[in-house]
């Protein structure tokens, strides 16, 4: 009896020693994007909203440009509407990693490089997501902060990203909103230069 015993626990020690451990899906998106770092690539809008009519047909880049183990820039270029004509480079993705999850901020620049009076909203991730895609609702910062600038309707923002085999892509949904951005990993370009000399 006592052998019976002695290898049934074997058994399930074994089991568990062969469990393999879970995969961390935030860990493996933002290692996803970091293993492109330096990488700029081409994409375009993939929605088609009268709000964001300025940008159909423009070219568009995205710039994993800065990267460190907590902390991706990416910096999301719009042909075309910048205030000489040329580039529009004001916005710039921030993902970091928290101690709770992946955080995503964006930053907006006017052309000479100072804050606009909207910068650094965004969210926390809620759940763990997957490899390919996460999801960030808006929190109570950029709620006060959209309040203040009658800004109110951005108040119930979801943002998300993906990083695909295929290719990253930069969403936004809200009631009666959805506006997404997607880009090609097969089509890397030169990023246009960088403003104010980041």
């Amino acid at each position: 009896m006592k052998a019976a015993t002695a290898l049934a626990g074997a058994a399930v020690l074994t089991g568990c020693a062969a469990t393999p451990a879970r995969a961390d899906p935030q860990a493996a998106f933002f290692a996803a994007l970091s293993a492109r770092c330096g990488q700029a690539f081409a994409g375009r809008i993939e929605t088609n909203e009268a709000a964001d009519a300025a940008m159909q047909g423009k070219a568009m880049v995205m710039h994993i440009r800065r990267c460190t183990p907590d902390r991706i820039e990416i910096p999301f270029h719009i042909a075309g509407l910048g205030p000489d004509g040329g580039w529009d480079r004001s916005r710039t993705w921030i993902v970091t990693r928290t101690a709770n999850g992946l955080r995503l901020k964006h930053d907006h620049r006017h052309a000479d490089g100072t804050k606009d009076a909207v910068t650094l909203y965004g969210g926390d991730t809620a759940n763990a997501g997957t490899a390919t895609r996460q999801e960030f609702p808006v929190d109570a910062e950029s709620i006060a902060m959209f309040t203040r600038t009658g800004r109110s309707v951005s108040n119930s923002n979801i943002w998300a990203m993906e990083a695909t085999p295929r290719g990253f892509a930069y969403e936004l949904r809200r009631e009666n909103r959805h506006f997404r951005v997607g880009f090609s990993w097969d089509a890397p370009v030169e990023p246009p230069p960088a403003p104010w000399g980041w």
